[in-house]
């Protein structure tokens, strides 16, 4: 009767303790977390179960340890706990988000029991390091049936990368083939995707799902449609679909305001300004930028300037180096050299290789050789590996007619072993017009 009563305690203490344990992962506190998992798993009264080392290990890959998480797998294979889905999926995992993919690959090839949860933490490694063909390889590889998660990390990863979006809108026709539903992680990886084609009518679809699945109600997925509509101009819908929204955050109100702003309607995107604040949710540096962007798209140079005097004058927000990477990007695109230079004489910080670079194109584009001279000894200093900058400044000097110091940089840059960039090309999507 005492073992029995002395038994119940102790996997009371564990309970207690792994309650403990999950609550100073989920706050963050990682290294408590790891110096309680220490304590635990060095106590004779204690015998660990499963639960206790995905715990552990999510802290180690928080904390970027490496060490403890070998240290980890050592004593799962000398616990035979390996062969647990669970704590196999998490060194994979673990060993992953520790820059040790190879090391993930090597234990998820020798895992005994692989489940679809396995399956998915490598192809989601592979997915989060942009390793997108890896991904694929071993979807199709898969001898499980995949879920939802197994596409959605793939979508993500393939709306993100260059010339992808098609892609991922392919990847997502195959998961609808196969009979899957997408859930609301599908639907904030296909919105990027769907602009950056312009597919109109798969915006429709997938907010039709939203609606139908009452996903809609949901601020990420409210906002992202707004601003999915907004820029490919159905200006309409975005409306509507914001206008029925129950609530409203700020990243819900930047969508709108950037989207007027986006298509050079800045008197409406000022007078929606108003309505926010009197909605008591206040702009924020984020949403400021996403205007400014929006603006340096439309090459709507005086509503940028006016939209960064409203940030830091009425509403305080300080400027980061995004923002006057932004602004300077607009106004080199407009042909304002000089107040582009002026910007990036007057930041508080140092000017980014972006803000050099934006006025460096701008000043091949109309023939000013002087500041490009300036903004190419700047970028060299930042980026001595950038073929793009030596070419800016060659083109600079060839088109005002200064043949022989375009072939000076062409020379310094063979010198300098600087390798020119390999050529792409890219196909543009033609957008379907809205109705109104």
């Amino acid at each position: 009767m005492s073992s029995l009563y002395s038994y119940s305690s102790r996997h009371q203490r564990l309970l207690q303790l792994t309650k403990l344990l999950t609550s100073y992962v989920n706050q963050g506190r990682h290294h408590q977390a790891l110096t309680l998992f220490s304590q635990m798993f060095v106590s004779p009264e204690l015998t660990l179960d499963p639960f206790a080392f995905p715990l552990a290990l999510k802290s180690c890959a928080a904390l970027h340890f490496p060490r403890s998480v070998a240290a980890i797998h050592s004593h799962s294979l000398k616990s035979n706990l390996l062969p647990n889905p669970f704590v196999a999926s998490a060194l994979v995992d673990s060993y992953g988000k520790c820059d040790s993919i190879v090391s993930a690959r090597q234990l998820f090839d020798e895992c005994p029991h692989r489940n679809v949860v396995v399956w998915n933490a490598m192809i989601s490694l592979y997915s989060h390091s942009n390793d997108v063909a890896s991904a694929l390889r071993l979807f199709d590889l898969m001898d499980v049936p995949p879920t939802v998660s197994s596409y959605n990390c793939i979508i993500a990863a393939m709306a993100e990368s260059d010339g992808g979006p098609s892609r991922a809108l392919d990847f997502y026709g195959r998961m609808r083939a196969s009979g899957m539903a997408p859930n609301l992680i599908t639907i904030l990886a296909l919105l990027p995707a769907c602009v950056g084609v312009g597919a109109l009518s798969s915006i429709k679809e997938i907010h039709g799902f939203a609606f139908r699945n009452n996903i809609h109600r949901h601020a990420q997925v409210g906002s992202g449609v707004v601003e999915a509509y907004g820029r490919c101009g159905c200006l309409v819908n975005a409306r509507r679909v914001f206008d029925l929204m129950p609530e409203r955050d700020v990243v819900v109100w930047s969508s709108m305001v950037s989207s007027y702003a986006f298509h050079g309607q800045a008197d409406v995107a000022m007078f929606t300004l108003k309505q926010m604040e009197s909605d008591n949710v206040r702009p924020d540096w984020i949403m400021f930028l996403g205007v400014l962007k929006a603006c340096s798209h439309a090459g709507l140079a005086d509503d940028a300037l006016q939209f960064f005097d409203l940030m830091t004058k009425r509403y305080g927000v300080e400027a980061c180096s995004e923002h006057y990477s932004c602004l300077v990007d607009v106004l080199s695109r407009a042909g304002r050299l000089k107040d582009a230079y002026d910007v990036i004489r007057g930041m508080p910080m140092k000017a980014t290789a972006k803000a050099w670079g934006a006025l460096l194109a701008a000043c091949r584009n109309y023939g000013e050789v002087d500041l490009a001279e300036i903004a190419s000894q700047a970028l060299f200093e930042m980026e001595p590996e950038n073929s793009g900058n030596f070419l800016l400044l060659a083109s600079s000097y060839a088109g005002a007619g200064r043949y022989e110091e375009a072939e000076m940089v062409r020379r310094e840059m063979f010198e300098r072993g600087v390798k020119r960039a390999p050529g792409s090309s890219w196909v543009i999507s033609q957008k379907q017009p809205c109705a109104s």
